[in-house]
């Protein structure tokens, strides 16, 4: 029989959820586009093109614009569009619907998706990995804020799997992107966590212990493709330990991100 090593079995479902982060994920720079004030008007070319009240094939179609109309693009929810008809009702449409209406120009609608250009430059960044801490097997997710395209805040919470006791760890970093327009982009990171160690039990109880942490790393972040991320990276800790006895650990993970 497969074992599932405790590290797979806590990756797949965050696996999975950022999958459907990335499906969900709203596309910045579209709805900096497409707001109230700057609407894009198209015509529809097809017999006819539906409404929906949400942005998905489970909402009902509320209303059926028929062809030669005019309606406004006001945002962009991934692959769903918020329009607006010339009699003011509101509703989301299909990509592919979209697609086939035409500009002004009297050329068919062209909808781009994520660019390296946005990987460059985008605000925010979610992901998940999994490596190996000291002897143990680690799991983090973490989070990022781009304050510019060279400089990020990074939080971070992490589970690891020891034979003998578990650990959890929190850790907030800046990271540093010295290449971002580059697609396989280096990053160099300086933080500050906790670390909890929750022992198993066993005949000889111990007491949970709690400790701060302080770290460098390095890594590389590879734009794959759409809002997908590769991720790897190396970071020593510096564990202050309550005994005043230091300890020096390494780490060694990677896995996917989603930016939006």
């Amino acid at each position: 029989m497969t074992r599932i090593t405790p590290s797979l079995q806590y990756s797949l479902p965050v696996f999975f959820c950022l999958l459907f982060m990335a499906a969900h994920a709203h596309a910045g720079l579209f709805d900096g586009l497409f707001t109230e004030q700057q609407p894009i008007e198209v015509q529809v070319a097809d017999p006819y093109i539906e409404l929906h009240s949400g942005a998905g094939e489970g909402y009902p179609v509320f209303h059926v614009e028929e062809k030669d109309a005019w309606i406004e693009i006001l945002k962009r929810r991934t692959d769903w569009f918020k329009v607006r008809t010339a009699t003011g009702k509101e509703g989301w449409v299909a990509r592919e619907q979209l697609e086939r209406t035409l500009t002004p120009a009297g050329e068919y609608t062209d909808i781009t998706d994520a660019t390296q250009a946005e990987f460059a430059f985008h605000r925010w960044e979610m992901g998940a990995m999994g490596g190996a801490f000291k002897s143990g097997e680690v799991m983090t997710v973490y989070g990022s804020f781009f304050f510019m395209p060279n400089l990020s805040l990074e939080l971070s919470a992490s589970k690891i799997f020891f034979d003998f006791s578990d650990a959890k760890m929190a850790d907030a970093s800046l990271v540093i992107h010295p290449y971002p327009a580059w697609r396989f982009s280096p990053f160099f990171s300086i933080g500050t966590g906790v670390i909890k160690n929750d022992p198993k039990p066993t005949l000889v109880e111990e007491k949970d212990q709690t400790d701060q942490l302080a770290h460098v790393g390095a890594g590389l972040r590879v734009y794959l493709a759409r809002r997908f991320i590769f991720r790897a990276q190396y970071k020593h800790y510096v564990i202050f330990q309550s005994k005043d006895d230091n300890q020096e650990i390494n780490e060694w993970k990677a896995g996917f991100a989603v930016f939006f």
